[in-house]
């Protein structure tokens, strides 16, 4: 399966000029032969735009950009992932969905680990834990920025038998050992492929340094971008998974009877 991400600096508090970089890149996307095409967290709307301004632009997740995204993916056949704030019975969530060449949701997940005051100022904590999707006979899971840099999460992932995990995120400098050096670890230890979705660019005080990846379950790059807004690609390959999951034996090995104390 080839996927891409899409890292760029959207624009604030403007989701129909986001909507139009979701069809922009989609369109380019699909004309690379990509299945699924992933955007960064909170793309929608912006991430560090204050509470207020969250609240304002939330919508359900079958609001009228779920609908525009949709009629997007079925245009271009391709998956779209996408961040976004999402409201619901009165709490407002950091959630992303991803919606299939057909138009249908496949997931929503809400991050379930709030960063700063930031996140914690502007959305509720989620619930969803352990989410799973299946697209071209891939298992995939979610996570958010901040939710890969707790092991558990991802741990509970490849316990569940996920293929892959998408990460839609805005991290910030000076956070560069996430994407270069954590990121890779995750990949490994839970023998997975995982794409981690950044932005670029200046917004309001924060500076996102992009660099973001897709990493094999070896832990090495399939693709990298820079600091600039760019599209990239990478294939999955299901041998590759395999083989690794032969040589690095770390799902089977473990004991967890040991691990109690974790869940206390």
């Amino acid at each position: 399966m080839k996927i891409a991400i899409y890292q760029g600096s959207e624009l604030s508090q403007t989701i129909d000029q986001n909507l139009q970089w979701v069809a922009t890149q989609a369109k380019l996307a699909a004309a690379q032969s990509a299945s699924l095409l992933i955007f960064p967290e909170m793309f929608l709307t912006g991430y560090n735009i204050g509470a207020h301004s969250v609240a304002e632009m939330s919508e359900p997740a079958d609001g009228k950009s779920a609908l525009a995204i949709a009629r997007i993916a079925m245009d271009t056949g391709i998956a779209v992932l996408y961040g976004y704030p999402e409201f619901d019975s009165g709490k407002i969530f950091n959630s992303a969905q991803v919606i299939d060449r057909q138009g249908n949701s496949l997931a929503n997940y809400r991050k379930t680990h709030l960063f700063g005051d930031i996140d914690h100022s502007a959305f509720d904590a989620g619930d969803t834990g352990t989410l799973l999707f299946e697209l071209d006979g891939w298992l995939i899971g979610i996570l958010i920025c901040y939710d890969i840099e707790f092991p558990e999460n991802m741990r509970q992932l490849a316990l569940a038998g996920a293929d892959f995990v998408v990460v839609p995120t805005a991290l910030m400098k000076p956070y560069e050992f996430v994407p270069l050096t954590m990121v890779p670890s995750r990949a490994y230890e839970n023998q997975l492929f995982v794409a981690y979705a950044n932005r670029c660019g200046i917004e309001n005080e924060l500076e996102y340094h992009g660099l973001s990846c897709i990493v094999g379950p070896d832990g090495k790059d399939l693709a990298r971008a820079g600091a600039s807004e760019c599209l990239i690609f990478a294939d999955l390959e299901r041998h590759l998974l395999v083989e690794s999951r032969r040589l690095n034996t770390y799902l089977k090995d473990r004991r967890p009877e040991l691990y109690k104390s974790l869940t206390l």
